[in-house]
């Protein structure tokens, strides 16, 4: 279950740009979406740890790459491998709002 909230939280910051067409709840959710993105980095961290000790197939898998994307800043400082996680976050992040949407809809279903 700590996965999938974890998908969903992770899923609201990544598009976060989006957030405002939905009808009648947009700007709410826009704006709790905003104030999550400030703890982009830490949530990032958070859904990664929780994806490997809670692996799932789908729900881990989509945790990884979410947080991947929101921990790009601080990757370069991981020894050895930091560069090549590095670029993997940068093409992802390429197609961050896909990858939110994807997040929140994975999160939702596991949690159903």
């Amino acid at each position: 279950m700590i996965v999938e909230v974890m998908n969903i939280i992770a899923g609201l910051v990544l598009a976060a740009g989006i957030m405002t067409s939905i009808p009648a709840v947009g700007k709410d959710i826009a704006r709790l979406a905003k104030w999550l993105g400030r703890f982009q980095t830490i949530i990032g961290i958070i859904a990664i740890i929780v994806a490997v000790v809670y692996f799932s197939l789908l729900q881990g898998t989509v945790a990884i790459i979410a947080g991947l994307i929101l921990v790009m800043g601080i990757l370069p400082s991981i020894p050895a491998i930091g560069a090549s996680l590095e670029k993997l976050a940068k093409w992802l992040g390429r197609f961050q709002t896909i990858i939110g949407i994807i997040a929140i809809i994975v999160g939702i279903l596991g949690l159903i």
